[in-house]
């Protein structure tokens, strides 16, 4: 990641101990927390821990040390459920915390327990493609041109990917859509998502088709994560477009130069929700909420918002949100809520075994 944020974020740490002070290490309690993300959020987390850490131990004198654990999210709610003791969990969707939810290890109602559903960041799918965009992608519909190769990840086990699916369903399916760029626009969003009762892109059956040709025909690799598709477009040279996370997207261009590829923003996209947990029966054995709780909310904090924002991840703070609009441009996005009817409803139609992703596609033998 580039020094200058490496040092605006421990200039913002030692500032917080200046404000706070600190107490004498000898009465220092050691915690160490996991927090269990998904893919493309390794960047984001490493400068968070550390701002958080010197805050925590400004104002209460221990010593936070965080550990970070990244796969694709679906992989990695398997984990937790299988006994990888994560105190948090900072996923691409809400299903996979459901999902651990579900298991027992997460208490019900976890999504009222912080602002905006526990969602402290959005985000949306867009494009990447090469220098100059030789094949001519503006739009959903440009996907399907003869010859055009698509880079996305496994929708099995990629949350991004997840998002990628009904970026593309949505979209070709005309979803409504709302402005999120304003305090009216977004309570109209939840508003129309919290009454929606009837959900026709489920039944569409031309768009089903134009999916599964995509998935088929255009699409000659499905890695397992989002960042491992970055990697596959950016590295590796497969493909003549990304789908993926508009942050993966900057930081292609950041890490392998921006003279390489451009990022294009589709004339209306997803608005996706990443959410965050407290794993309630880990911390409740360990010891740790109190910590892991603090780690959660200090998410919502200006000073996170502000790394969210550098970090080209559309924080939940409007100001903070206009402050990056030049990198994170306001396009029209449509809602999981109003356009899938949640997450439950989504999940178990499109993804889950037996489901319409495994009916239409057909991997080559």
């Amino acid at each position: 990641m580039n020094n200058w944020l490496s040092r605006r974020t421990l200039g913002a740490a030692l500032g917080v101990i200046a404000l706070f002070g600190a107490a004498p290490v000898s009465q220092a309690a050691q915690v160490r927390l996991l927090n269990v993300s998904y893919d493309p959020t390794r960047e984001l987390y490493t400068h968070y821990n550390e701002l958080f850490a010197a805050k925590y131990k400004a104002e209460t004198g221990d010593i936070v040390t965080i550990e970070q654990s990244h796969a694709g999210s679906g992989k990695q709610a398997r984990s937790v459920i299988d006994g990888l003791n994560a105190d948090v969990v900072t996923l691409a969707l809400g299903w996979d915390i459901t999902a651990i939810e579900r298991a027992g290890l997460i208490a019900p109602g976890w999504q009222k327990k912080l602002p905006n559903g526990a969602a402290p960041y959005t985000s949306t799918i867009a494009f990447l493609v090469r220098k100059g965009n030789p094949k001519g992608i503006k739009d959903w519909k440009d996907l399907f041109k003869p010859g055009v190769q698509v880079i996305t990840a496994n929708p099995k086990t990629s949350g991004g990917a997840r998002w990628v699916y009904l970026a593309l369903w949505g979209a070709l399916a005309k979803a409504n859509t709302h402005d999120f760029s304003t305090a009216k626009g977004q309570a109209e969003a939840v508003a129309a998502g919290a009454a929606a009762k009837d959900f026709p892109a489920f039944r569409n059956a031309e768009v089903q088709a134009q999916v599964a040709d995509l998935f088929n025909n255009h699409v000659p690799v499905l890695d397992a994560g989002a960042r491992g598709s970055t990697v596959s477009f950016a590295q590796k040279q497969l493909g003549d477009v990304l789908l993926n996370w508009e942050n993966e997207l900057w930081l292609a261009q950041e890490e392998f130069g921006a003279d390489k590829f451009d990022i294009v923003y589709p004339p209306v996209s997803i608005l996706t929700e990443p959410p965050v947990a407290v794993v309630d029966k880990v911390v409740d054995q360990r010891g740790t909420r109190a910590v892991a709780e603090a780690y959660l909310k200090g998410l919502y904090t200006p000073e996170a918002q502000n790394l969210a924002g550098e970090l080209h991840y559309r924080p939940r703070s409007l100001e903070a949100l206009k402050k990056y609009s030049a990198q994170l441009p306001n396009i029209p996005f449509f809602t999981i809520d109003e356009t899938f009817g949640g997450w439950e409803k989504a999940q178990t139609t499109f993804f889950a075994d037996g489901g319409t992703f495994d009916q239409i596609y057909k991997p080559a033998k």
